[in-house]
């Protein structure tokens, strides 16, 4: 903040002295909201205009932190005439954004964003991983793919254009807008999926898991990045946990919607398997369709929000660390963040912890048709491991919230999903086997909301937390291709091989856990001591999250 805020601010010619405007600061002329003014460090940050409004024309900086706002809708229409000395501006009351004004405004925003971009990625989730219940359902034997290696190249490349267009797709966010770009590629990634219900050999069927691939890659990390820009870093494992935990709740009953889709069978010469591409892919396209009028964009570009509630938002990031507007991207700050090491780790992460879920989603079925069951049966089992990750995984992120911790939190679900593999792997009795399923997804299911808060608290700047998001959510992506090149056909039904690896990947996330904790304790010492050459991450008082 610049100072206390005096009864009547005044903007004026330049002589040197800043205006003592705090952040969040609402400007009235009159009794309406012409504008929020968001300043910080001297620096004028961003001046959002209330939607619909004729709103800001120009903003000046007149120097030294003394600024002129040019308002379309007002008498004067530039302020920077020499007759024109000085121009009285009357402060908004900001006795009404107490607590409860606080609480209000999260609780719509929460609504606002989270289930629609849930139920937007749950059909990514749902588009990636039917192949599973497709291949279950005819679709192996039909187009081929129970020869050789051909199920495993079909899912592999998948992954290739997806850890590819990560980066590149979050960086060109803003360039395109949320809406524009978000719709684009969810319409794409429909069309595509609905088209996969017509292939009619196994090539073709790869063919277009490499478009999905590729239209799917920036998705998800640019939910995460666009979630992270709206709370406070102990707030976010909670939301990013109920997102992600509605998204795999739909995925997890992808299985039950393939069998009945796949009852259809024969119905206008088209194969049961087919109709699961065709209907999902429908639904893809029209989720696109209602994305463009209601996906939520960046806090400093929303049009939802009013601008009291806009100006409490961006107040509340802005004191939590800094960056609630963003700075300009460019080639050498990408760089420089891509030489953090601590990104790639959160990568690692995150591939540690995207291995057992991939192999749970692409071979549960497969396995489970190993382990005796039937065709229809197998299906059905699919969904039920599914729900208690539900539990678990809120349960971990409200107290890792609470807390304000998150290292311990991660490596105590490791260690639960540890137990379910070495069930599945080693166990003989089937049903014990069927049980370490539910173990399994139980731990591994809170460490991957708990991984991408973890990464998103230890990061300050909109041009590092996009390349963080796009960095780890790829990295994530090489658990796809680990997971669909080890759970290999002629493993079946065990997949010892492949359950062993998910084990040591396991072993290595709660290893690089330790690795950053010991760091971010050491470095969080030597600020506190004032024995370094500058704030953590650039910003006077961050602290990193252990």
């Amino acid at each position: 903040m610049l100072g206390s805020l005096p009864s009547h601010p005044r903007l004026e010619e330049p002589n040197g002295e800043p205006i003592p405007v705090p952040l969040g600061t609402l400007l009235r002329f009159g009794t309406a909201v012409d504008a929020v003014l968001t300043v910080s460090a001297g620096m004028l940050l961003a001046a959002v205009t209330p939607a619909g409004s004729a709103g800001l024309s120009k903003v000046y900086e007149r120097g030294q932190g003394c600024f002129c706002l040019v308002l379309c809708n007002w008498p004067f229409y530039d302020l920077l005439t020499p007759s024109l000395h000085i121009i009285k501006l009357e402060a908004a009351d900001n006795s009404g954004q107490d607590a409860v004004f606080e609480t209000k405004t999260m609780r719509f925003v929460d609504w606002r964003i989270l289930p629609l971009l849930a139920l937007l990625y749950s059909f990514a989730l749902i588009d990636r991983i039917n192949l599973g219940a497709a291949y279950t359902a005819g679709m192996g034997k039909d187009l081929g793919l129970t020869k050789g290696a051909r199920y495993s190249i079909a899912t592999c490349l998948y992954f290739v254009p997806y850890i590819l267009f990560q980066l590149p797709g979050n960086l060109v966010l803003r360039k395109f807008g949320v809406r524009n770009w978000l719709t684009f590629i969810v319409v794409g990634w429909g069309a595509v999926q609905l088209g996969m219900g017509f292939v009619p050999a196994w090539g073709y069927l790869t063919v277009t898991r490499i478009l999905l691939g590729a239209l799917e890659a920036s998705f998800f990390p640019a939910m995460v990045y666009i979630i992270s820009t709206w709370y406070k870093r102990h707030e976010v494992q909670k939301r990013l946990a109920i997102f992600y935990l509605l998204s795999i709740t739909m995925g997890g009953i992808s299985p039950i919607l393939a069998y009945v889709f796949s009852l259809l069978d024969g119905r206008r010469g088209i194969r049961g398997w087919a109709w699961i591409f065709i209907i999902e892919g429908a639904v893809t396209l029209f989720l696109g369709v209602v994305s463009w009028f209601y996906i939520p964009d960046f806090p400093d570009q929303n049009r939802f929000l009013t601008p009291e509630q806009t100006a409490l938002v961006l107040k509340r990031i802005e004191e939590d660390r800094g960056d609630s507007i963003p700075d300009k991207i460019t080639a050498r700050k990408v760089f420089k963040h891509l030489c953090d090491w601590t990104l790639w780790s959160y990568g690692i992460m995150f591939m540690c912890s995207t291995l057992p879920a991939y192999a749970q989603a692409y071979f549960i079925s497969i396995i489970l048709r190993g382990l005796g069951w039937s065709e229809t049966n197998a299906l059905l089992l699919s969904a039920p491991p599914y729900l208690p990750s539900i539990v678990t995984s809120l349960f971990f992120s409200w107290l890792s919230d609470r807390t304000k911790h998150r290292g311990g939190f991660i490596v105590i679900q490791a260690l639960i999903c540890v137990v379910g593999l070495v069930l599945t792997a080693f166990a003989t009795n089937g049903n014990v086997r069927y049980f370490g399923i539910f173990l399994m997804n139980a731990g591994n299911s809170g460490t991957i909301p708990g991984i991408l808060a973890y990464a998103s608290n230890n990061v300050v700047s909109h041009s590092k937390r996009s390349v963080q998001s796009a960095l780890t959510v790829s990295l994530g992506g090489v658990g796809g291709i680990i997971a669909s090149t080890t759970y290999r056909a002629q493993d079946a039904p065990r997949y010892l091989p492949g359950l062993i690896l998910t084990i040591a990947a396991q072993g290595l996330l709660i290893l690089l856990v330790g690795i950053t904790h010991i760091r971010f304790r050491r470095l969080n010492r030597l600020s506190r001591q004032r024995k370094l050459n500058g704030p953590l991450e650039g910003q006077p008082g961050f602290f990193y999250t252990l």
